[in-house]
């Protein structure tokens, strides 16, 4: 199947409350063009390095998504016209994203990173730490950054109980947090699910999917 074929068989399957991220990391301009002719407007990056490359050369009403681990040294790079950073797992980050917004007047929207795997190569913060951070004095001063929700990773298994659990978990600590909305943090997004456990993400109140090799085909990391 083409890109385009991909592309329309899952939107036809997903609820009009759910956003599609098309994540394509290590494909070529090409590939996502064929994805944006199709209609896609919203790529999510996990290299901030390939997403700057991407966005200079693509149309400038894209979507770009940060969905990788964020080193703070490299913000700079993409706070001109990052649409959302999905794995902001500490505050110092936070603060970070906010002093390079500023620099273009502008607030970056952010999703805390919420470790939900049980393997310990996944990053993410525990909810209580989200909570901290949210509640926190520091935090209502940061005037350039809004959290405007929650990302997890399930854990890399074939026990799909496991994993539902985990987007239970996800979506009951969206729940809790979202009673502490305020200027800067108004949780609307759950960001969960990938090509092979999205359905079951939705099920569990994700409303945002991160879908890669399902539209594009499988990556080539060579």
């Amino acid at each position: 199947m083409t890109i385009k074929e991909n592309l329309n068989e899952i939107k036809s399957q997903l609820p009009e409350h759910v956003s599609l991220v098309a994540v394509s990391k290590t494909k070529p301009i090409s590939d996502l063009m064929e994805a944006y002719n199709a209609g896609q407007r919203i790529f999510g990056e996990n290299k901030i390095q390939e997403m700057v490359d991407k966005w200079g050369t693509m149309p400038k009403d894209i979507q770009w998504h940060m969905i990788g681990h964020v080193q703070r040294n490299k913000v700079k790079y993409m706070a001109e016209f990052v649409n959302l950073i999905h794995g902001v797992d500490s505050f110092k980050l936070l603060k970070e994203i906010d002093k390079q917004a500023k620099k273009y007047n502008r607030a970056i929207d952010c999703l805390l990173q919420i470790k939900i795997a049980k393997e310990d190569s996944k990053f993410g913060i525990s909810a209580e730490d989200a909570k901290m951070i949210i509640s926190s004095d520091e935090f209502s001063e940061l005037e350039n950054i809004k959290i405007v929700g929650l990302m997890g990773m399930a854990t890399f298994t074939d026990d799909m109980q496991q994993v539902e659990s985990e987007f239970k978990y996800l979506k009951s600590a969206f729940t809790d947090l979202s009673k502490l909305n305020s200027e800067n943090c108004e949780l609307q997004t759950v960001s969960m699910g990938m090509s092979g456990d999205y359905q079951l993400a939705i099920d569990c109140g994700s409303n945002m999917i991160r879908v890669g090799s399902s539209i594009f085909g499988a990556r080539n990391y060579n």
